[in-house]
């Protein structure tokens, strides 16, 4: 039986069986509903909107929901069978704490009862998803933006970045905008979600913007409630906002210019190499226009060696800026359950839950 990987993002969860060349099987809402099980029956509609949220800006915060959602996946989504547990391999944010991972291996060999684990940092899957082990990914999830520069399949965490900043702010700001131009119209989170889906797009450039927000023209789009809300340059200001963080308010430098100064503080000697190997991933990466934006800005950049995108080759997935991480670790998957580089269920008794930060790093 092929491993498992696991991806858990905050909006998303991807998972499926190490096929690197197909996308993960189950991508699912990791937010989850609340339902009441033997309880009074009471008025319903009291508890139809209590949402739980097991991952928030990238890291598991519920645990109890995170064992549900994966029992969910594992046992209802992927076939497992009880007793007959495989191995698996989930995606690791940027600055996971020490405690959070053995969290998780502690889980998933004392309560799914796994055969073996591994655990490797989404930097580094996201670069072997395009056949780089050197590079530099620019990460726009939908709770957290991170930038990390990965030299020989290492993070250098002293030069990544992390912003508590990602998709739902985005969304929120979306939000904000449409309610001062449709004072009339009553918005929930979850249209304005797919209103930035469907709508959200940049400016070739900051000019382009500015002109944008003295004329655009304006659609027309009907809510699924039957109202009707008109939607112009509020969906230019959400891409906006990535390379001028004050829209929403931040007193910091576009993505770009956050970029550069990442990598600024590596060696000089290995600039060249993270500039020329940039990876965007995230699904806000995939907004229209973003990556035409993101080259026009870096070839704008003060540097001297200016960041330039790499290309996923052509035998991968469609979108797979979105599930970049999921496709690195199923190729990762292939090389460590097959050499036993993984933590197995021997390791894990012998040692405990600390084993993976010698096994897995």
């Amino acid at each position: 039986m092929e491993a498992v990987v696991v991806d858990a993002g905050s909006k998303l969860l991807k998972a499926g069986f190490a096929v690197p060349d197909q996308a993960p099987s189950m991508i699912i809402p990791t937010q989850m509903k609340r339902t009441l099980e033997d309880g009074p029956l009471t008025d319903s509609s009291l508890f139809e909107d209590i949402t739980v949220d097991p991952v928030v800006r990238g890291f598991i915060r519920d645990w109890d929901a995170m064992e549900d959602l994966l029992n969910h996946v594992l046992y209802t989504g992927l076939g497992w069978e009880m007793g007959n547990e495989g191995q698996i391999l989930f995606t690791d944010p940027l600055s996971t704490p020490k405690a959070f991972r053995e969290q998780l291996v502690q889980l998933m060999f004392e309560t799914f009862n796994i055969s073996g684990f591994y655990a490797s940092e989404q930097a580094v899957l996201s670069l072997y998803a395009v056949g780089r082990i050197s590079g530099c990914t620019v990460d726009i999830g939908h709770g957290k933006i991170d930038i990390a520069p990965v030299i020989e399949g290492a993070v250098q965490h002293i030069a990544s970045r992390r912003f508590e900043i990602g998709g739902v702010d985005l969304t929120k700001l979306l939000a904000q905008e449409l309610g001062k131009s449709n004072p009339t119209v009553n918005l929930n989170i979850t249209d304005v979600e797919r209103l930035k889906e469907q709508y959200s797009c940049c400016a070739e450039d900051e000019l382009a913007y500015e002109k944008i927000q003295r004329s655009c023209q304006r659609e027309q789009h009907t809510l699924p409630d039957g109202q009707v809300i008109n939607i112009g340059r509020e969906r230019y200001t959400v891409g906006e906002a990535l390379f001028q963080p004050s829209i929403l308010g931040l007193e910091a430098h576009g993505i770009v210019e956050q970029l550069v100064r990442s990598i600024s503080t590596v060696s000089s000697e290995n600039h060249r190499q993270l500039l020329e190997n940039t990876v965007l991933c995230g699904g806000t990466a995939s907004m229209g226009g973003f990556e035409d934006r993101f080259q026009k800005e870096a070839s704008l950049c003060s540097s001297a060696i200016r960041p330039s995108l790499v290309k996923p080759p052509e035998y991968m997935p469609e979108n797979l800026t979105m599930y970049s991480a999921w496709v690195g670790g199923a190729i990762l998957a292939k090389v460590v359950f097959p050499q036993n580089q993984h933590i197995t269920k021997g390791d894990y008794d012998e040692t405990g839950p600390s084993i993976v930060h010698r096994k897995c790093f």
